[in-house]
């Protein structure tokens, strides 16, 4: 109970809104168990709408679009093979659907800009990922509509399809922390 009130008392000192009327919902949750690499994790102030932009499976032969994922709460990762934080990264994401993926959470992962196939796939092997989607966005169409200025970005879209929170940069989502979050989130989803 007191790391609660502690984690809720820093919450209000560092000035990061929890929406009106969120008390006691995964969001406020959420956000109150915010600590290392998730301290970068903004959640907003309310849900935001996403693009309806379109994407592509990885042989570029179906379209798809994030209201595809409607439903769950989904950890959208904007990466590319050219950059070395996503590589870092990329592991613990695919940990985190390990331990979390199922009907009510996915981890979405979306190359975007020139990635090609081959090197997209070889990016997994060096990495050994084989349980996240290798999507794919090459003219940026989603990534632009979604403001992801800068690699990787991940977003935390609800279950209605809309964006609650993002973080910029890299982080530990097979940490303790970025999974209490989730569980939080999905629990009161």
């Amino acid at each position: 109970m007191r790391k609660v009130l502690f984690a809720l008392l820093y919450t209000a000192m560092a000035g990061v809104a929890i929406p009106a009327g969120a008390e006691g919902t995964g969001v406020s949750a959420a956000n109150a168990l915010r600590t290392g690499d998730m301290k970068k994790l903004t959640f907003h102030a309310a849900p935001k709408p996403v693009s309806a932009a379109t994407f592509t499976d990885f042989a570029g032969s179906a379209s798809l679009q994030l209201s595809d994922y409607r439903g769950k709460y989904v950890l959208l990762n904007f990466w590319a093979t050219w950059c070395a934080p996503c590589r870092k990264e990329m592991p613990m994401l695919s940990e985190l659907q390990a331990d979390l993926g199922g009907d009510n959470f996915e981890v979405v992962t979306i190359a975007t800009g020139r990635n090609p196939a081959p090197a997209m796939k070889k990016f997994f092997d060096e990495i050994g990922v084989e349980n996240l989607p290798l999507h794919r966005d090459p003219k940026q169409a989603l990534a632009r509509d979604m403001a992801v200025f800068g690699l990787p970005i991940t977003v935390i879209l609800n279950p209605d399809g809309e964006e609650v929170a993002r973080l910029r940069g890299d982080a530990d989502w097979s940490s303790d922390a970025a999974k209490a979050i989730l569980r939080a989130l999905i629990a009161n989803g």
